[in-house]
């Protein structure tokens, strides 16, 4: 584990000043930095006047545990403060959290090929946690905020201080969470499980696809789960996306349907009939088998055909019906 130098982390972040803060939450509080080699860093200090640093020193040990992977914020290393306490230094995402994409009214609406995009990058980063040997890492915190945006506007998963291993102890641990997100299930220590991710995981789908808050008090149902699935069942997935991204009929339906069907299936009430994140990664992944833009390249190259003959105006026609339906099917 690298280990940075307390003077070094200081004057890479102007002293820890406001300006460079990124934000802040219950646990500890995050600032940008550029180390000594010019490298632009997010570093999180534990905040002032609390006490218990085991969420920074839990992130900090899991971290180090996991190999490098693009779907997950990358971990530089650890310093150490004037009392001790650990500081975990990550890369810097410079282009903020998914919520700030969705919700943000300076930025434009992300178009539905990279929501795709998004769900697969995070769906990724999950799996990869429930994969670690020798034991399964559970989350437990999957949300919006917790979903941050490269240079390149992919996403990775990233807070891991109330991440656990699904270890043979973890019945002291107490279920934690934010609540929109948190599975309904998870309410005692012994419910533990990959699967109240998989129902975090949906409620992010669903707010990837909609842009509504998860919890929002001026609308009824105030939950964006009791809203979004009773229309989802009823096949009104339209009335659930959101309206500021145009849509593209016949090649952006089918991943809206494939995106909102398996969100209804990853907030199930009963948790063996929730997909495991394997099988999303593979879903998603079937779901853009067929990149839009090839599709539209081989569309427009059958319809721009130079022969007037009426066979090959009927072979025309048979092939750009089955590409349709091989894209909405």
């Amino acid at each position: 584990m690298n280990e940075f130098e307390w003077e070094e982390l200081e004057a890479a972040t102007e002293n820890f000043s406001p300006w460079n803060l990124i934000s802040k939450g219950s646990h500890g509080r995050v600032y940008r930095g550029i180390l000594n080699n010019g490298k632009h860093v997010a570093i999180k200090k534990q905040s002032s006047g609390l006490q218990d640093s085991s969420k920074i020193e839990n992130e900090a040990r899991l971290l180090s545990s996991l190999h490098r992977n693009s779907c997950l914020v990358e971990f530089l290393g650890v310093g150490h403060d004037g009392s001790n306490n650990k500081l975990v230094v990550m890369e810097h995402m410079p282009n903020g959290t998914l919520h700030e994409l969705l919700h943000s009214p300076a930025m434009p609406p992300p178009t539905w090929r990279k929501r795709v995009d998004i769900a697969l990058q995070v769906a990724n980063g999950v799996r990869l946690l429930h994969g670690s040997n020798p034991v399964p890492i559970v989350h437990r915190d999957i949300k919006s905020t917790n979903i941050l945006l490269d240079s390149n506007w992919d996403a990775k998963l990233a807070d891991f201080g109330l991440s656990v291993s699904l270890a043979s102890d973890n019945d002291a641990t107490l279920p934690a969470g934010t609540i929109g997100y948190l599975d309904p299930n998870y309410n005692t220590p012994c419910k533990l499980s990959t699967k109240i991710d998989v129902f975090s995981y949906g409620v992010v789908l669903l707010e990837l696809i909609s842009c509504r808050e998860v919890m929002d008090v001026r609308r009824s149902p105030t939950s964006i789960v009791d809203w979004a699935v009773p229309l989802i069942k009823q096949g009104r997935f339209l009335e659930v996306c959101d309206k500021r991204t145009r849509l593209q009929p016949h090649l952006d339906r089918k991943n809206i349907i494939c995106l909102l069907s398996l969100a209804a299936r990853c907030v199930l009430p009963v948790e063996s009939l929730r997909p495991s994140m394997g099988e999303i990664v593979a879903t998603l992944e079937q779901s853009i088998r067929f990149p839009l833009t090839t599709v539209g390249f081989i569309r427009r190259a059958i319809l721009n055909t130079t022969s007037s003959t009426a066979v090959v105006k009927k072979c025309r026609r048979i092939i750009v019906k089955k590409l349709v339906l091989m894209v909405t099917s």
